[in-house]
């Protein structure tokens, strides 16, 4: 099966800063952390986009990695790293054919990212990879969400906007949602605009149909242990709090078995 083209391009991956805004204080960015701290470096950040936490921790002296499939985000990232005087190693790679040039301690898939491989052999495929890149006894880490309930609309259509700060160009996106629950897959259709001195100067229509696909509890943990992770746990969240039942954005930690080791 052929990959599908990367979705992180043009004004997409040009707003995707300014329209994410402050980052510094949300949660995933120091439960990452711990997570480094408890399974150890080096560290992979797998779609690490314009190095939202990947920069953060290699400024913290983490050894840790970048790998995305989008030319223009990756490049968004080495052009930060270099304005912040860090030496960071970039992949441009799938994570379905991950094949990188080291093994790590701690593997991190930040911002729900395996749901954006929406087909389920394909989901199983980069899974593996994934498990081949842990050393023994290292730690995948990945939140996922459910993405749609009983009682929830289906079609959901959200506007947003943020000013650049560096040249006061303001980006908008528009972005319609549509969920289909007999395939578990969400759609969307997103029109993005760059705006100067009030004017639309710019805009792309962004569709991936499908975009995403959802999750529960269990069907994240059958996808970690399809891999062959063990020890799989459930946390809230982003927090060392076991998972509740009625969660609908949880994290799963993994492991890779530890080499065997004979004894005479």
């Amino acid at each position: 099966m052929s990959l599908p083209p990367y979705e992180y391009y043009g004004l997409m991956a040009e707003s995707w800063d300014a329209l994410r805004g402050d980052t510094s204080n949300w949660s995933d960015r120091f439960f990452y952390r711990q997570a480094i701290a408890r399974y150890g470096e080096p560290v992979l950040d797998v779609g690490c986009g314009t190095g939202r936490l990947l920069l953060d921790y290699a400024a913290q002296g983490v050894d840790v990695d970048g790998v995305d499939n989008s030319p223009e985000m990756l490049a968004l990232c080495g052009n930060k790293a270099r304005a912040l005087g860090l030496a960071v190693d970039l992949y441009r790679q799938y994570v379905e054919e991950l094949a990188l040039p080291r093994r790590y301690r701690t593997i991190l898939v930040p911002s729900s990212s395996l749901q954006l491989v929406t087909d389920a052999t394909m989901a199983a495929r980069a899974m593996a990879r994934l498990a081949a890149h842990l050393e023994p006894d290292g730690a995948l880490v990945a939140p996922f969400m459910t993405l749609w309930r009983a009682g929830d609309p289906l079609e959901t259509t959200e506007e947003l906007s943020a000013v650049r700060a560096e040249d006061g160009v303001t980006f908008r996106r528009v972005s319609h949602v549509r969920y289909d629950p007999a395939s578990s897959l969400e759609h969307t259709d997103d029109l993005y605009q760059r705006i100067v001195n009030g004017a639309v100067v710019q805009e792309e229509r962004h569709v991936r149909s499908p975009a995403t696909r959802s999750y529960t509890q269990s069907e994240a943990v059958a996808l970690f242990q399809v891999a062959g992770l063990t020890g799989i746990e459930l946390y809230h969240e982003f927090t060392w709090e076991p998972a509740r039942p009625e969660d609908a954005l949880f994290t799963l930690v993994g492991r890779k078995a530890p080499s065997c080791v004979s004894v005479k």
